[in-house]
């Protein structure tokens, strides 16, 4: 019952996961990225222990392919999940199990798997696809939430999207972005505005983590020059 992209960027190799559903807390459960190895989602019906199990592989090495094969493998209830994976190399790999009413499925591009369950008709990810395909070269996170964006205007899931998510690693052991909406009527609209206003911070924290003495967050953005564009 849930939405997702999944990704790296060729040219950062940055790693990333954006993801709406109607449940609540999504990003609690389903997406997991593991810096320089790859990035993943366990949902439908979401088992967090899978998701454990996908970040343990990608942290030995694993491909994409190999990442879900033993997924599948390992979990009796296989028929009643959806994982998509991503590795290091770009590499992508997705398994769909049934839904009992809409549509699911997936689509692998390059460098990415758009993917979803329980949703409106295969537009939803169809969309989420081509957002992927119509955005190289921009920035991954923006890649990520316009694309989760593509697949809500293409209708989502029929009872409405109340929790998302997206999760970002670069080069840091940390993430440069964890955003969150747990619950909230419009989840992927208050996931742009939260990602919006935060954003512009993700430079300050990544060099705060090496500068204790940098100055406070509203301090160093009221300093940074107009944007001109």
């Amino acid at each position: 019952m849930t939405y997702t992209v999944i990704a790296r960027c060729p040219e950062t190799r940055r790693l990333g996961v954006a993801i709406a559903t109607r449940a609540p807390a999504v990003g609690n459960r389903c997406p997991v990225v593991r810096p320089r190895r790859g990035a993943a989602s366990v949902q439908l019906i979401a088992d967090p222990r899978q998701t454990a199990l996908a970040a343990r592989l990608l942290d030995l090495g694993y491909g994409a392919a190999k990442v879900v094969t033993e997924l599948q493998q390992s979990d009796v209830n296989i028929h009643r999940r959806q994982i998509g994976v991503v590795d290091a190399y770009g590499h992508a790999a997705a398994f769909s199990g049934p839904t009992e009413s809409g549509f699911s499925g997936h689509l692998l591009g390059d460098g990415f798997v758009a993917m979803g369950n329980a949703v409106v008709s295969e537009a939803v990810v169809g969309d989420m696809a081509r957002a992927m395909d119509g955005s190289r070269g921009e920035l991954l996170s923006e890649r990520l939430i316009s694309a989760i964006e593509a697949g809500t205007a293409a209708g989502g899931q029929a009872e409405g999207q109340f929790s998302g998510a997206i999760l970002v690693y670069g080069d840091e052991p940390f993430a440069e972005l964890d955003l969150r909406v747990d619950y909230h009527e419009n989840a992927v609209t208050e996931l742009r505005r939260i990602y919006d206003w935060y954003a512009p911070l993700v430079p300050y924290f990544l060099k705060r983590a090496y500068d204790p003495f940098i100055a406070r967050e509203d301090h160093w953005r009221d300093a940074q020059p107009a944007d001109t564009a």
